[in-house]
């Protein structure tokens, strides 16, 4: 069982914390013109507040939302199969998260500065090695989908992160601005949290 779509778009704002239709869109795996369509409602009926092509949940959104998750979710969160592959998806982020530290942040002459890219085989070496969390991870994914099909988009665009940054693209490896896979990552996390009900470790 999944939220109904209505709360569907409240749940991809809730995991980006704001965006557009069409981000709202990728996170869904869904078509913008349908997430436009949802979204209008949604405002209308004051769970949602949009301006400029920008919409976040409302309060109320976020209650209805989190009021709705054990129900919606009763069924993975007792699932062992969901929850071991949940387990699993916790080991990747770990190992993830120090990759990424190691790929903003590098040593030189006793101190940690800023990664400004300049080292070639340094980059490389990063990136070979999120290809190889990315093929642990793409399984993981590939189970939750069969749940909820969104983790399949998921998957897709965190491939599609990882091909850009092998093809010399270094923002889609952690860049804000861009579907990176930092970016996608924590969204799919985020998701991952609020479907089980956990908290994310600081």
């Amino acid at each position: 069982m999944d939220l109904d779509a209505d709360l569907l778009v409240l749940h991809a704002l809730a995991v980006r914390k704001s965006g557009t239709a069409e981000q709202v869109a990728a996170v869904l795996g869904h078509d913008p013109a349908a997430v436009e369509g949802e979204l209008a409602r949604r405002v209308e009926a004051g769970d949602v507040l949009g301006a400029r092509g920008l919409f976040m949940a409302t309060p109320a959104g976020q209650a209805r939302l989190d009021a709705a998750y054990p129900v919606a979710y009763a069924g993975v969160r007792g699932d062992e199969r969901f929850t071991a592959a949940a387990d699993r998806f916790e080991g990747i982020n770990k190992r993830l998260l120090d990759l990424l530290t190691r790929w903003q942040t590098l040593s030189r002459a006793g101190l940690s500065v800023a990664n400004d890219h300049s080292d070639p085989d340094y980059d490389a070496k990063i990136i070979d090695e999120l290809g190889g969390l990315h093929e642990r991870a793409e399984p993981v994914l590939t189970t939750f989908a069969g749940w909820l099909p969104r983790f399949g988009a998921y998957r897709d665009r965190l491939g599609a992160a990882y091909e850009r940054a092998l093809t010399g693209q270094p923002d889609f490896v952690s860049g804000v601005r861009v579907d990176s896979y930092h970016t996608v990552w924590h969204e799919a996390h985020e998701d991952l949290l609020r479907v089980l009900g956990r908290s994310r470790e600081e």
